[in-house]
């Protein structure tokens, strides 16, 4: 397993100084899309309409950098 660093941009931006391990890619994905679930039920909605777009991304290293493992972006239209 290796540590993987999941970072979010919400209108405000929150960097992963921890990790977590996951396996493979496929688990990195999953969690990718459940911790943006997850930003999108526990926090208000309203900054998604007023940024640009939501992202979470994934480093290989803390606070975003190093390499850039995984992105997944919402945006409202």
């Amino acid at each position: 397993m290796a540590l993987h660093y999941f970072h979010f941009f919400n209108g405000d931006t929150t960097l992963d100084s921890v990790g977590t391990d996951h396996p493979d890619l496929v688990s990195v994905r999953r969690e990718a899309v459940r911790a943006l679930r997850e930003v999108l039920h526990l926090r208000s909605t309203d900054a998604l309409w007023t940024s640009d777009f939501w992202k979470v991304w994934v480093t290989d290293q803390p606070d975003a950098i190093g390499q850039t493992v995984l992105t997944l972006e919402l945006k409202a239209l």
